[in-house]
């Protein structure tokens, strides 16, 4: 069960599918949709928070079941 009462904010990602590409090319981090969305939230907050703000985010999923999808095809 989710407490939403736990969180400070929720961030609405439209879509993900860019930054999980992003990651693994830039970073070599085989990740999926979800944890691309894990890192475009923090991105925003951080920019609304400034240059000194520490953000954490945890990427728990990866690419795997992504390959069969538009996500990896290249194209």
């Amino acid at each position: 069960m989710c407490d939403l009462d736990l969180p400070d904010e929720i961030v609405p990602i439209a879509t993900a599918e860019d930054m999980a590409r992003r990651l693994a090319r830039e970073e070599g981090l085989f990740a999926g949709t979800s944890s691309g969305a894990n890192v475009l939230a923090p991105i925003q907050v951080g920019q609304r928070l400034g240059p000194t703000a520490r953000i954490a985010t945890l990427l728990v999923d990866s690419g795997l079941k992504h390959l069969s999808t538009a996500v990896y095809q290249r194209g």
